[in-house]
């Protein structure tokens, strides 16, 4: 059975210490929960709002857990609403994985458990790299746990990443020498090899969980036509124009070309690490999301896709929001 794990009881004690760093330049005022699922226990921790609107659920990247969202929890907080980040199943963080993922849709399920075990019928799901393909997988499989979708630099799931990012990922999860992996990083987060070395909490933390923990999860698919078209809930999707591992331009293209009524944004001057370059600015378009989201839809019913209600005007006319 094959579990993501740490490689060592002394490997996890060593992470533990790099985990406990960068959760400590989050809100300190969080609620701490562990949320049975069939997969394992699902670590979550909830900074209370206004629970008169749908919460952000908040899907972090491999290898960051929800410290990743460290720079941006400041701006999201402004939102007024509830706010969760969770440490995924199968990856880095205080998770307990005790059932293999063997698929997307094993990952769409848990997430939809840990999702009803934290209490909210619906949420806003926000994911980043690989949070934003599990988000995608969770629109598509249970569409009636989100009021909305927004994908930062979603890899798999409009276009597969360049083939030069699975060889960094493996190499990134072997025990070789620090200069390769740092290399493998600095690949992957779309920055240069000196900001990988510059020493910050979570910069540390991404290095010492791709030393010390690995991962068990399953390898995503692009979503079919046919998929992209029956996700009719409100989109965000925020693609970097430089060093992107979503598919920069084509990317952005389908995402205008196939989901309906989503709104679809290039940034400029960023890479795949676009939330940690632009913390302030994604906070800003996320809180107008939400609130245009909130102001506009009405509840959809988990059919498990068979039926979706579209987002539209009071005329009763498809609401588009792409940004050209």
């Amino acid at each position: 059975m094959r579990l993501g794990r740490y490689r060592s009881a002394a490997a996890r004690a060593r992470f533990a210490v790099a985990y406990d760093a960068a959760m400590a330049a989050l809100p300190a005022d969080a609620e701490i929960s562990d949320v049975d699922t069939a997969f394992g226990s699902v670590r979550a921790y909830t900074w209370r709002g206004d629970d008169g609107r749908p919460p952000v659920l908040l899907l972090p990247g491999m290898n960051a857990g929800a410290p990743m969202w460290s720079d941006n929890l400041p701006g999201i907080l402004e939102s007024g609403r509830t706010v969760i980040a969770v440490d995924a199943l199968g990856d880095i963080g205080m998770s307990v994985q005790t059932a293999p993922i063997r698929s997307m849709a094993d990952q769409a399920q848990w997430l939809s458990e840990a999702i009803d075990g934290l209490g909210h019928p619906r949420v806003h799901a926000a994911g980043h790299s690989f949070g934003g393909a599990s988000a995608a997988g969770l629109a598509v499989r249970h569409p009636g746990r989100l009021a909305s979708l927004t994908l930062i630099e979603p890899v798999f799931t409009l276009r597969w990443p360049p083939a030069s990012t699975f060889a960094w990922a493996a190499l990134a999860s072997l025990p070789v020498p620090r200069s390769w992996r740092d290399h493998a990083l600095a690949a992957l987060g779309g920055v240069s090899v000196a900001e990988v070395r510059t020493p910050s909490p979570i910069g540390s933390l991404i290095s010492v969980g791709s030393e010390t923990f690995r991962s068990a999860l399953p390898t995503p698919q692009p979503l079919s036509q046919a998929q992209l078209a029956g996700l009719s809930l409100p989109i965000y999707v925020a693609i970097a124009d430089h060093r992107s591992l979503a598919g920069g331009a084509k990317a952005a293209a389908r995402a205008r070309a196939e989901l309906a009524g989503a709104e679809v944004e290039i940034w400029p001057h960023t890479t795949h690490s676009l939330p940690m370059q632009e913390p302030v600015r994604i906070g800003e378009a996320l809180r107008a999301f939400w609130d245009r989201v909130d102001h506009t839809s009405r509840p959809a019913v988990d059919d498990g896709g068979a039926g979706r209600d579209r987002d539209r005007d009071a005329s009763g006319s498809t609401i588009d929001r792409s940004v050209r």
